[in-house]
């Protein structure tokens, strides 16, 4: 397996963002599909004890997206179009979770994807299936800059 890379300020992923979440995703290649850990803390909560439910569907809309990164192309970046987050059980916080992501069907414009959030005995608590694109030409433009950044730390 191998890491995938991460930015400075991203929510998600962002090792310079004091409020982010610091996440880190692994290719499984053997498997096709995408690992990352994660413990919520506390003050992300929606009711105590509970993972805010757009701090879910960040984490798995994040998850899934990241999904189309696994051939090793880290510059295959892609923008959510549509995401259908499915709410299972709730999420605990300061728990290890693990969100696996996949992604079902490609081209070269378009991909749709999946995700789960995984407790640490493998049951599901949020899945997700998402339809992601090329982003805007402003969004590409705006990333050049940042793009020195964005690496395997």
């Amino acid at each position: 397996m191998c890491k995938q890379p991460s930015s400075r300020y991203c929510f998600m992923c962002g090792k310079q963002n004091p409020i982010g979440l610091k996440m880190e995703w692994m290719n499984d290649k053997e498997e096709k599909l995408i690992k990352g850990i994660v413990v919520v803390p506390e003050h992300f909560n929606g009711y105590p004890g509970v993972v805010h439910g757009g701090i879910v569907a960040a984490i798995l809309d994040e998850t899934a997206g990241r999904s189309v990164l696994l051939s090793g192309d880290d510059d295959n970046l892609m923008v959510t179009l549509k995401l259908e987050v499915v709410y299972k059980l709730p999420t605990p916080t300061e728990t290890e979770l693990t969100a696996v992501g996949w992604a079902t069907k490609m081209s070269k414009h378009r991909a749709f994807v999946e995700a789960e959030l995984r407790l640490p005995d493998g049951t599901v608590t949020a899945s997700c299936k998402a339809i992601v694109v090329r982003p805007p030409q402003e969004v590409m433009q705006n990333w050049e800059e940042e793009r020195k950044y964005w690496k395997v730390y």
